[in-house]
Order: C-alpha cells, then sequence, then structure tokens
C-alpha cells in the first residue's frame, strides 16, 4: 500500500513509519516541526519526510494515518476528509497491521506502563520466543520501542490517552489484548478526561476485549482496578501484589525475594512500585512459559531498564543525580520513597517541573503538597507554558511550596524556570557538603535542558 503519515515526526508516528517500511508498504509522511533525534531516524530509514503541511501531500495514498497531535483545519486532513480517503489513527493502524492474529499482550495502567512493558518484552526476548514491541520509550541500552517480531506474542504499551480528533476513546481499545495487565488506575490527563469515572469507562471496554482463553492481572493495591473487575467474568481474573498467598516475590526493607527458593533478586529497578511492575511481567511470562522459570528469573536481573526512568546520569561514592519520569503525584512519592529505601543515609533534594497537562492543573493542588515526603530539599518550578492554562484552573506554585514545606518540615523552593534551579543548588548543596546527596530531578519533558549544569554541579562536590 501507499500510506501517508500526517505528523510523522512524533517518536511513536516515526517508529510506526519504519515498521509498516519493513512490511513492505510505501511510506511517506509530514510534519511541521521536524527535530532530531526522529528527523534524523526517519532520514537514517529512508522516509525523507516532507516540512509543512499541504493537501497535495496525500494525493495518491490508499491509506492516511493521522496522529494523535492533528486536528481539524490541517490542510492535509482537510483534503482526505473532502475526497473520501481511507484513514486511520496511529493505534488503528497498529491494531490492523501489526495485532491480527497474534496473541497480543497489553500493559495498562496509569502508573508504570513503560517500564512493564520493556521488561516483559526483555523476558520473553530472552527465552526465545521473539515478541513484537510498540512502546513509548527506549531502553537504557538504546533498544528502540518496537520490534516486529517473529512469534504469536506482540507487547504494547497500553495507552489510555485518546486516539485521534476523530477518535476520542483511548488507543489501547485497539489493541486486541489477549492477555491485559492494569498496573493501576488514578486520575490523570485532566485535558481529556473529566473526571475519575471517565478514565474507568474506558478500562471497564478494555476488560470487555478480552478473550475467555486470555487472562486479565490486576493489581489488587488500587481499589478502582477491584472495583472494575469484582464481577468480571468473560475471562480468567487474577489480581497480584508483593508478598500476597499468591506471589512469585515479596519485598522487605528495600530487598525482594522469591518466595519459593528465597534468593535474593538485585534488578536494576529499585522500589516497591518497580517490583510490582515485575511481579506482573514474570506472571504473564510463567503464564507463557511455565517451564521457563529460572530463565525467566534470570532475565529479571539482566534487563537493563529504561531511559528516564530512574536513570542515574551521575554516581559517586557521595552523589547521585538521577532523572526520572514523574509527573502524576503517585509516582513522585513512589519515586522519592524508592530512592530513600535504596540509599539509606543520603539526603535527597527533589526538583520537578509541572508540566503535563494534568500537573500543571490544579486538580493535584493538596496531592501534589503532600507526595514530596521524603525529600530535605523541594524545588518547584513554575509550570510549562504558563500561559497555556487559564489563571482558574492553574497549579498555584507559590502556595504549593509553602504547603510542601508545611507538609515536609524541610526546605521547599519556587523556581520561575527551571534555569534558575541550578541558581539555587549552588546556595543549597554547600550546607550538605559533607551529606550524601541525590539530586532526583523529576519532569516528563527536557527539563529546560539543566541535567549538564546539574551533573556539573554535583561533579564539584567531589573536589571540594
Amino acid at each position: 500500500m501507499k500510506i501517508f503519515m500526517v505528523g510523522i515526526g512524533g517518536i511513536a508516528m516515526g517508529n510506526l513509519a519504519y515498521m509498516l517500511k519493513t512490511l513492505g508498504h510505501d511510506v511517506s509522511g509530514s510534519d511541521q516541526n521536524l527535530y532530531p533525534p526522529m528527523s534524523d531516524k526517519l532520514v537514517e530509514w529512508g522516509l525523507s519526510p516532507k516540512s509543512g503541511y499541504r493537501k497535495e501531500n496525500v494525493k495518491g495514498s490508499d491509506l492516511v494515518i493521522i496522529g494523535n497531535a492533528i486536528s481539524r483545519g490541517n490542510p492535509e486532513v482537510e483534503e482526505v476528509l473532502n475526497t473520501g480517503m481511507e484513514y486511520m489513527s496511529m493505534a488503528q493502524a497498529i491494531g490492523t497491521f501489526f495485532l491480527k492474529g497474534k496473541k497480543p499482550i497489553v500493559i495498562s495502567g496509569t502508573h508504570g506502563k513503560t517500564t512493564t512493558t520493556f521488561l516483559t518484552h526483555w523476558i520473553l526476548e530472552f527465552i526465545g520466543l521473539k515478541p513484537g514491541l510498540f512502546v513509548g520509550g527506549i531502553r537504557k541500552d538504546g533498544y528502540p520501542g518496537f520490534a516486529l517480531g517473529e512469534g504469536d506474542y506482540f507487547v504494547i504499551e497500553g495507552d489510555e490517552y485518546d486516539s485521534a480528533f476523530f477518535d476520542k476513546s483511548s488507543k489501547f481499545l485497539h489493541y486486541r489484548p489477549y492477555y491485559l495487565a492494569m498496573n493501576a488506575l488514578d486520575f490523570d490527563h485532566a485535558d481529556i478526561f473529566a473526571d475519575l469515572n471517565a478514565i474507568k469507562t474506558m478500562f471497564k471496554r478494555l476488560l470487555n476485549l478480552v478473550p475467555g482463553r486470555g487472562k486479565i492481572f490486576y493489581w489488587k493495591g488500587s481499589k478502582n482496578l477491584v472495583e472494575i473487575t469484582k464481577d468480571y467474568k468473560h475471562a480468567p481474573v487474577e489480581s497480584f501484589d508483593l508478598g500476597d498467598k499468591n506471589s512469585i516475590f515479596k519485598y522487605e526493607k528495600g530487598v525482594l525475594s522469591e518466595i519459593r527458593t528465597k534468593a535474593k533478586l538485585k534488578p536494576s529497578l529499585i522500589g516497591s512500585h518497580n517490583y510490582r511492575n515485575v511481579e506482573v511481567a514474570v506472571r504473564i511470562c510463567l503464564e507463557i512459559a511455565p517451564q521457563k522459570r529460572k530463565e525467566i528469573l534470570e532475565a529479571v536481573v539482566t534487563f537493563p531498564g529504561v531511559k528516564r526512568r530512574q536513570e542515574n546520569l551521575f554516581v559517586s561514592e557521595n552523589s547521585l543525580l538521577v532523572e526520572d519520569f514523574a509527573h502524576h503525584p503517585v509516582a513522585i512519592q513512589e519515586t522519592i520513597k524508592a530512592h530513600k529505601e535504596a540509599y539509606p543515609g543520603y539526603k535527597i533534594i527533589s526538583l520537578f517541573e509541572p508540566r503535563s497537562a494534568t500537573s500543571h492543573r490544579n486538580v493535584f493542588q493538596e496531592d501534589f503538597a503532600k507526595c514530596f515526603k521524603g525529600s530535605d530539599v523541594s524545588i518547584v518550578t513554575e509550570v510549562y507554558q504558563v500561559d497555556k492554562v487559564n489563571k482558574s484552573l492553574r497549579l498555584n506554585v507559590k502556595k504549593l511550596v509553602k504547603d510542601i514545606s508545611k507538609n515536609t518540615k524541610k526546605d521547599a523552593l519556587y523556581a520561575k524556570d527551571p534555569k534558575e534551579i541550578p541558581t539555587l543548588l549552588k546556595k543549597i548543596l554547600p550546607k550538605f557538603q559533607k551529606e550524601k546527596v541525590i539530586l532526583l530531578a523529576m519532569s516528563n519533558g527536557a527539563f529546560g535542558g539543566i541535567y549538564p549544569e546539574l551533573k556539573s554541579l554535583i561533579e564539584l562536590r567531589e573536589t571540594v
């Protein structure tokens, strides 16, 4: 087929373009703002995207795939609609071209999706099943977020965000789950979901897609997941947690142990939230290959982890600089707790940029004030692109830092933008010169490009 992709420059769309080309399709596309690394990758893959949107671009295409960020008024979209061309969303395309005839393993939930998806794929690859993969991230060893695969299984991140301007249902509803994992269910994406019930509705619809021969795994520590799975009878449903009667692992005092052999495991991941990810990934893989238990556990220990998830950018005897994607109150709380447990005696300086569509709104004003427990200093920047949200709906960061200080009984500081953080740290770090310190930077974006400066500051501690 001759396939044209509107918005090809996004990481997921670009990866899909390459996968479609590998299948033998004639693929091209366009985007308004093409920039590295995807712009370079597209050229490397021989896709030569067009810069800017023009109606002439789509002419002659058998199919047009329209990205999630594309809206009505786009000249290519208008041409597609006016001429009656075949079109679909990215999520529809994945389901249509890659998941038919497979047993998709859909990893869903408002937290932990990317890590669990990569881990499940890593284990199945390790034991020789050659699964497909589609996930929004990159492994720490540089492995990209996609693989065509050769076997029966395809591991995919089940994103609850909407699919396209013409399809406001969640992407994961296009993914044909055979095995379904649900790691968590909290309110998020305030830009598209009115409330928690709106997200629950999408997850209930997802449940209804699992065939009777498949299986559903859900974290029983989530009251919302317990609620939506309670009376489900169309497919087997299995709860998971750490240390309950059916668990493979237990977690105590920062140590993960296999219950059957009492063997201590040392995966690259830290924290109870990540060990729950390990639990469900292993459960799924044992469901598929129970005879491979030893190899599955070996794979867990060798998993390299995911970029921007607990990624250590600098490590020395006395200092640690960590980048993490945490941007939801639950994720921030779990990330701080994980580092407190893994690095006892270290002082934690938490840096947070409210950047996501939900975090820069005031729906979590109170929750953010409570989630920095464990931090010895917290620095919060003004919300990213402050003018994008009406003041009445916007997170009040100045009030937030006062409330964090009140709740933690520790210093909390306001930064007008990320570039102020190094200046603040130059005053703060000398106070901890005789202490071991973790700089924990949490943002779902670039954090103003300050990581090189943070690294220089933390390196400087070693020379003083």
